[in-house]
């Protein structure tokens, strides 16, 4: 009995993400921002972002967050797909000034 409320429970959850691709965009775009924290963090330690640099990066990066959470808010929990695609390409402004931060 409790391996097939098991199997239930996680074939509805599966079958909701993968038939709702705002849930899984809502997570991609966090685990970016996760990611991107993690190579400015790593480009600190290595001494290869500045202060200005830092803080440069980390206010855009709040930014995206913000507006993601702003989005969610509106859209009853979900990023509709103009939100994704706005947010995903914030997240690559971000990533490539994160790149020349680390390569100048």
């Amino acid at each position: 009995m409790k391996v097939s409320a098991l199997v239930l429970l996680t074939s509805t959850v599966i079958g909701t993400v993968a038939f709702n691709p705002s849930i899984a965009s809502a997570g991609e775009v966090y685990n970016r921002l996760e990611n991107q924290q993690d190579r400015i963090q790593q480009g600190i330690r290595d001494g290869q972002i500045n202060y200005r640099e830092y803080k440069n990066l980390e206010r855009r990066e709040a930014s995206i967050n913000n507006q993601r959470l702003a989005d969610l808010r509106r859209d009853g929990g979900h990023l509709t797909t103009k939100d994704y695609r706005q947010l995903n390409r914030e997240e690559n402004r971000v990533s490539n000034a994160i790149y020349r931060d680390r390569h100048n």
